[in-house]
């Protein structure tokens, strides 16, 4: 079988093993793998860099670039693995608060619908609010308070999806239970004022008229012109009711704590 033509023959020039290649020449190719659309492949070749020539100072960025071109190609473990590496080689590095933003992006980008496991939303979280107590100054602060707020939003509305789901079936107790935690550690999220008026009507479901009352107080002091807190107030006044403080339960704490301030 005949050879390959050789190039002053008019066939293309054999590019040169990679092994053979400088560390900039490789660089710059994984560069523009990356601007023609070909994220995986640079970041593969970025990482090539980081094998081949491990104390350059090519090294160091192609580190971080192979950790954006990964993200970019939705391989989120690689780009994370890369993203770590810089930050345990250069954790002062000025480039290092963007180091970690990957990382938080990388289980960011991977949260799918409220129906699946949210494993990757706490991961979020925790890694939104590394960013947000370590590098406060940066640019990257406040898109994480953004995308910290949105998981965070994400996770409520898994624990109103379950909850929803057992009230419809008459099992109040555990439905309780659900919108009890968005109540507690959720409340900065849109998800309260329906998990308050939830809570109204699997209470009322259950007889316990001062728990449902008392949910629809908080309701009404924070979300007055809310459509909940016209539905829960309709419920009430259908039995007679009205919002108010009263009996001895967690959401009389609440109560306590959100419109009088108390927390003892």
């Amino acid at each position: 079988m005949p050879g390959s033509m050789p190039a002053w023959l008019g066939g293309a020039p054999r590019e040169a093993p990679i092994e053979d290649r400088s560390p900039q020449q490789i660089y710059l190719g994984a560069e523009a793998l990356l601007d023609s659309g070909d994220p995986r492949e640079a970041g593969q070749q970025f990482s090539e860099v980081e094998r081949l020539y491990p104390y350059s100072d090519w090294a160091k960025r192609a580190m971080l670039m192979s950790a954006f071109a990964y993200h970019e190609g939705g391989l989120y473990a690689e780009s994370r693995a890369a993203a770590e590496r810089y930050l345990e080689f250069f954790p002062a590095d000025v480039d290092a608060p963007y180091a970690q933003f990957l990382i938080a992006l990388s289980y960011y980008d991977q949260i799918v619908d409220i129906g699946r496991d949210q494993t990757d939303a706490f991961e979020a979280l925790q890694e939104m609010r590394d960013i947000i107590e370590r590098y406060p100054d940066s640019e990257y602060a406040k898109s994480a308070q953004l995308k910290f707020e949105l998981a965070l939003d994400h996770l409520a509305g898994k624990e109103m999806e379950i909850g929803r789901y057992y009230l419809s079936r008459g099992f109040y107790t555990a439905a309780i239970n659900r919108f009890r935690v968005v109540v507690e550690d959720y409340q900065t999220t849109t998800q309260t004022p329906e998990a308050l008026h939830r809570l109204v009507e699997a209470y009322l479901s259950l007889g316990l008229d001062h728990e449902a009352q008392t949910a629809a107080a908080i309701l009404g002091y924070n979300f007055q012109g809310s459509q909940w807190y016209a539905d829960s107030y309709a419920l009430l006044s259908g039995r007679g009711l009205r919002p108010a403080n009263v009996g001895d339960s967690w959401l009389n704490q609440t109560y306590r704590q959100v419109v009088q301030g108390k927390w003892r």
